[in-house]
């Protein structure tokens, strides 16, 4: 690269280059600009590193999941869990709680689980010799169901309401939930016997659906590992408290300022929006999930450390939002198509904004 000087002090003329700034008569401005942050993701990111810390610790591998499951509380969505039994679905839910100073229950769903037994009932006060309402274990902060596809569609149905709208109403009397509330329900797939297919509106209400794989070799041999030094101490029990709840709500609002540009908002709905066009797909993806989307996309941006989404957070947030929102044709899936190829099929034709 050649220069050429002109007579003015601290100006330098480049024939193949950008122009440089003039530090002699600026001398504010330093030879390396330093671009900071318009929100203070300082305390967030630690506490973030924190928790899977204390994570990793327990688990193996599943950093992609671990991360998904981070973000689903930045964004305040709760999350399905998928995979095949043996590959820590509920003992990372049940870690993920430990994590936070928050109220937790667990629910195992069976087939004649009802309702009631879900969301509470009312009780006669003999004392009283009036009805008092019963909370049932619902009202939690952080609630985690265990094989949700294993309750039948009227069970299902009594998670719709909270899910959605953080309340539930019984004889007339809404009851708010206490915030944050998230579900972490968890289901495998293989097992069809006792099971029944969650309906699209409630799959609908999941910020993400996590598909868990197996461990690889290196991976299990350390998970072994592990299990052999634990001997017979629970290997739940050093867990350390890191969120609190006003930890959590002061994330969770640090999150919804994060900036998104108006080329940014138009990919995210070019995107899902192509999911209703495809051929391959009978059922495509609803504003809901394009909403999912962009608060995903906003909390794996505060996961790295930035203010501001880029197409990439987009591109991450895409396939576990919308992997359970689009169904497949049946000549498709006959074919051995997946709703989650068909999604990255998508993403690559859709031109990302510059």
């Amino acid at each position: 690269m050649t220069e050429e000087f002109n007579n003015s002090p601290g100006e330098i003329n480049l024939e193949k280059g950008a122009s440089v700034s003039n530090t002699e008569n600026n001398p504010s401005e330093s030879e390396n600009i330093n671009f900071t942050s318009r929100l203070d993701l300082s305390g967030l990111q630690q506490s973030i590193e924190k928790v899977k810390a204390e994570i990793n610790s327990v688990i193996v591998g599943q950093h992609k999941m671990i991360d998904q499951l981070l973000v689903s509380i930045l964004s305040n969505g709760h999350v399905l869990l998928e995979g095949v039994p043996g590959v820590a679905k509920t003992i990372t839910a049940k870690l993920l709680a430990k994590t936070l100073t928050l109220d937790f229950s667990r629910i195992q769903f069976t087939p004649d689980l009802m309702p009631s037994d879900i969301l509470g009932t009312s009780v006669f006060d003999l004392s009283s010799s009036k009805f008092n309402f019963k909370k049932g274990p619902i009202f939690s902060n952080f609630v985690l169901i265990d094989e949700i596809n294993r309750a039948p569609a009227k069970t299902q149905a009594a998670l719709f309401e909270v899910m959605e709208e953080r309340q539930i109403t019984i004889e007339g009397t809404t009851h708010t939930m206490e915030a944050p509330f998230l579900v972490i329900a968890t289901q495998n797939p293989i097992e069809q016997e006792g099971t029944y297919r969650l309906p699209e509106a409630q799959l609908d209400r999941f910020l993400f659906k996590i598909s868990i794989d197996y461990p690889k070799l290196d991976e299990e041999i350390a998970i072994l590992q592990r299990e052999n030094a634990l001997q017979d101490r629970n290997k739940l029990e050093n867990i350390q408290k890191i969120l609190s709840q006003s930890d959590i709500l002061k994330y969770q609002g640090i999150v919804k300022q994060i900036v998104i540009e108006p080329q940014l908002i138009e990919y995210i709905a070019k995107i899902v929006t192509s999911t209703r066009e495809n051929a391959f797909l009978y059922l495509g993806a609803s504003p809901r999930a394009s909403i999912a989307i962009l608060n995903a996309a906003k909390g794996f941006a505060a996961l790295r450390g930035r203010d501001f989404v880029t197409p990439e957070d987009i591109k991450e947030s895409a396939i576990p939002v919308l992997q359970h929102r689009v169904m497949v044709t049946p000549e498709r899936e006959m074919e051995g198509l997946t709703g989650e190829q068909i999604i990255k099929q998508i993403i690559d034709t859709v031109e990302i904004p510059r």
